[in-house]
């Protein structure tokens, strides 16, 4: 990751609103909050990723690059920034030499427990200042905290949205025994925009399902969310060929069976693993190639799944499962859908779009295959964009008009306040002093407004929690238990 100056982690304007607040300010608070949402099919975000972005930077980072710096190094890197190219008179250093000397982080930020699914409008956190000199701080920090949340909610969002597809049909169709959580997996990792926005899309993704193929994420999800990949289920990969596997050993064998061969009693005669089989003839290999190799592939101690990555993955996912049904044969389970010999099963890799999840999933249920029959993966469109009634939404900062807004300040001891009311655009409104946000008795999140600090922390109700004071995390949660909040205990 590049590193620099933290307090260079800003829009240019920020360096300079210190000086345009009122006078003798002494507190400012500010609240996140979806205000809108661009996707008809989602009125709720999923509370995730403060947690890591609070250890990331707003502990380590900050301290690292900024507080056990030198001084003057500090402050020479951000002057030589600052009056190259926003002016000498524009800003004023003493602010950021202040904060220096004072060796530590005087924010505090208060929140919804990570896992909770928040509707438009409500706050899902807060920030305000702890020390009466640095009322400026919290809205300095927007940027780097807008740019660090909205991935990691969204893709916490669009995991929880294939999630409670998965739940439908599996209860319809799998034995209650069958896993919910490895039903689908995450290969995003090259489409995404960088390695970092990767691992936290992946640790989103977590949140709803074991399988992904974005290895740092499990690193990234033990530093920040208190788990061990060694003791507990974090995240899973599987053994998987690529096209420059097949293509190279057809390119020395003259043929593809002798490499599955290989797989099946060299390589891989104990594990399960999944073969890419469309590089040249897709159908060939199920049709011809596989009752060939039966008697390898039920002897195996494990499952082959094969793999399609080219054409309607709809129609190649479900026409492979009916073939490997005529082909090895199987079961039929408790629910009376039919469940492909254990050694066999249909897997496609990207591709799998919400709605193509879920039309794979119903053609399945209604020809009487069980849905745990296919393995689908989420490739880096669907984690990045929808498709409804035909249009194309990609997924940004705006799809929930995330952001940070300025809602009470206090003048020396004098609460005051504040609020944002365009006159068109409605959607942007804020919330008018502080806030308290409880769960109704739907279990649903509302909120109220018009409070002032004191009033807000002081409120029994308020979900909103301090996690964050003066550089250090108050308050931690675990990967598990925030798994179990968002799917009520049934991850």
């Amino acid at each position: 990751m590049f590193r620099t100056n933290p307090m260079l982690l800003i829009d240019f304007y920020k360096a300079v609103h210190a000086e345009m607040l009122p006078k003798d300010i002494t507190k400012s608070v500010s609240y996140f909050t979806p205000r809108m949402s661009r996707v008809k099919m989602w009125d709720k975000v999923v509370m995730f990723g403060l947690q890591g972005f609070i250890k990331t930077y707003l502990c380590d980072y900050f301290n690292e690059e900024f507080f056990n710096r030198d001084f003057d190094e500090v402050i020479g890197e951000y002057k030589r920034i600052m009056d190259a190219t926003l002016g000498v008179d524009a800003y004023k250093i003493e602010k950021v030499e202040k904060l220096h000397k004072l060796g530590y982080l005087p924010i505090e930020i208060v929140a919804l427990n990570e896992g909770v699914r928040v509707p438009m409008h409500v706050p899902m956190f807060g920030i305000t200042n702890t020390h009466p000199d640095f009322a400026w701080l919290p809205q300095s920090l927007e940027s780097l905290i807008s740019a660090e949340s909205w991935h990691p909610m969204l893709a916490a969002t669009v995991g929880y949205t294939y999630r409670q597809i998965v739940n439908k049909y599996y209860e319809k169709t799998c034995d209650d025994a069958i896993v919910k959580s490895k039903a689908l997996g995450a290969f995003d990792f090259r489409g995404e925009e960088c390695t970092e926005s990767a691992i936290k899309a992946g640790a989103g993704w977590c949140l709803s399902f074991l399988n992904t193929a974005t290895v740092p994420t499990i690193p990234y999800l033990e530093s920040n969310y208190n788990c061990d990949c060694t003791k507990e289920p974090v995240a899973f990969g599987s053994p998987s060929t690529e096209h420059s596997v097949m293509c190279s050993n057809f390119a020395v064998d003259g043929d593809e069976i002798t490499l599955l061969r290989r797989l099946l009693t060299e390589i891989y005669p104990n594990t399960s693993f999944s073969a890419v089989l469309d590089s040249y003839d897709y159908w060939n290999i199920i049709d011809n190639v596989l009752p060939q190799l039966k008697k390898e592939i039920l002897s195996h101690n494990g499952c082959m799944l094969m793999r399609g990555d080219s054409g309607d993955c709809i129609e190649v996912v479900t026409k492979t499962v009916f073939k490997l049904w005529d082909i090895f044969g199987g079961t039929v389970n408790s629910k009376g859908y039919k469940v492909l010999d254990p050694h066999v099963k249909a897997i496609y890799g990207d591709s799998i779009t919400i709605q193509r999840c879920e039309e794979i999933y119903r053609i399945l249920e209604e020809s009487g295959f069980a849905c745990s029959n296919v393995a689908l993966g989420v490739g880096s469109f669907s984690m990045q964009c929808v498709e409804e009634e035909g249009i194309l939404k990609p997924f940004t900062r705006d799809t929930f008009s995330s952001c940070i807004k300025a809602t009470y300040c206090e003048i020396g001891d004098r609460p005051v306040p504040i609020f944002k009311n365009p006159k068109e655009g409605g959607f942007k409104k804020s919330q008018k002093g502080c806030c308290v946000v409880w769960m109704d008795e739907n279990g649903e999140c509302v909120f109220k407004d018009g409070y002032t600090w004191e009033e807000a922390v002081a409120a029994k109700e308020n979900c909103l929690e301090p996690v964050f004071k003066d550089g250090k995390m108050i308050k931690e949660q675990t990967l598990d238990e925030i798994r179990q909040r968002l799917h009520d205990g049934k991850f």
